[in-house]
């Protein structure tokens, strides 16, 4: 999508994330102007030429005031991301960076006269399906901090306005893969990479995904788009994927054989409880928990049809095309 009279220069925060180059590139490619927020410096080949980049805390009103000027649209992508089993002291970190960082970038450009404002959220926000399809009318029962505190800073999103109207966009990406994923994903595909990945459970429960690429081109639609402010959007390939088949699309993408064979959830996390339960009697931490357990065997199902019908959203990228650019890219950055 060509810059309309809308917006042309754009602000990103949380660009050197796992998808923010990706952001970056595609505004760049559809002709926007791009200045980035950062906390720390990108390597040389992180972000393309062209962009106007900053260095900065999003929780800090002064660089927040200055990055903001002359800008017509924000993307706010910055955030502390989940984090496997945080202890609550983390809390306070997920508040300030999370919540308070997304007010201060909020207060910020509307005192600036931006026009829009692009928030990534998460369909974490919903908590787990348990068999059911979910929308944006289900209601929401964030079980992390990380859910919580995103589920917090969208409504500071959604309540932002100029003159009166509002200029929040909410996307509800489910969970981005690409050739930049940290956690859960690149674990998966690190261990099925060399052979130690071990299945737990029949692999039957769903899951909800996007390929950066797509992830990045709902945002480029939601900048303009007449029809997505002060709206919530899911987005997602169209589709969703049992956790067998994500192992198998992955695991032929990597040229190997899927695992044969699985360990019986109950016997396994009552195992693990054990381990777990001793670890914190003697002060230390477990390497796995049943809350690890519980996440890998929750079922995630949640639809995107909204972005799809109402502004016309079309994910070019299925799982298999997806995955297999994924470990291809990883394979040229060395990172496999």
């Amino acid at each position: 999508m060509e810059p309309s009279s809308g917006s042309h220069r754009v602000l990103v925060t949380g660009a050197t994330g796992a998808v923010g180059p990706r952001v970056v590139q595609t505004l760049l490619q559809a002709g926007y102007t791009v200045r980035t927020l950062a906390l720390n410096a990108p390597s040389p080949d992180i972000l393309p030429g062209g962009v106007d980049m900053r260095l900065g805390d999003v929780t800090d009103p002064m660089v927040v005031q200055q990055v903001v000027q002359d800008v017509d649209a924000v993307v706010h992508l910055a955030a502390l991301l989940h984090i496997v089993n945080p202890s609550l002291a983390l809390y306070e970190k997920y508040k300030r960076i999370n919540i308070e960082g997304t007010a201060t970038v909020v207060k910020a450009a509307v005192q600036a006269g931006v026009k829009r404002i692009v928030f990534s959220s998460t369909i974490a926000v919903y908590g787990p399906s348990k068999g059911q399809i979910l929308t944006e009318e289900s209601p929401t029962e964030p079980d992390t901090l990380y859910a919580q505190t995103k589920l917090e800073a969208e409504r500071i999103v959604l309540n932002a306005k100029r003159s009166g109207m509002p200029i929040g966009v909410v996307l509800r990406f489910g969970a981005i893969y690409g050739s930049r994923i940290k956690g859960n994903y690149e674990s998966l595909v690190r261990s099925l990479a060399h052979g130690t990945f071990v299945p737990i459970g029949d692999g039957r429960n769903r899951r909800t995904l996007l390929y950066d690429k797509d992830a990045a081109r709902a945002i480029l639609l939601t900048i303009n788009h007449p029809n997505a402010v002060g709206r919530i959007f899911n987005v997602s390939d169209g589709s969703f994927h049992t956790v067998r088949e994500i192992i198998e699309v992955i695991s032929r993408s990597l040229g190997r054989r899927p695992p044969s064979w699985v360990l019986p959830v109950k016997p396994i996390r009552f195992i693990v409880g054990i381990v777990e339960d001793m670890a914190s009697v003697a002060g230390l931490s477990s390497p796995v928990t049943r809350a690890m357990i519980d996440k890998y065997t929750e079922d995630i199902a949640v639809e995107s049809k909204r972005i799809q019908e109402e502004l016309s959203f079309a994910p070019i990228f299925d799982l298999e095309t997806g995955w297999r650019e994924t470990i291809e890219e990883m394979r040229m950055n060395g990172d496999l």
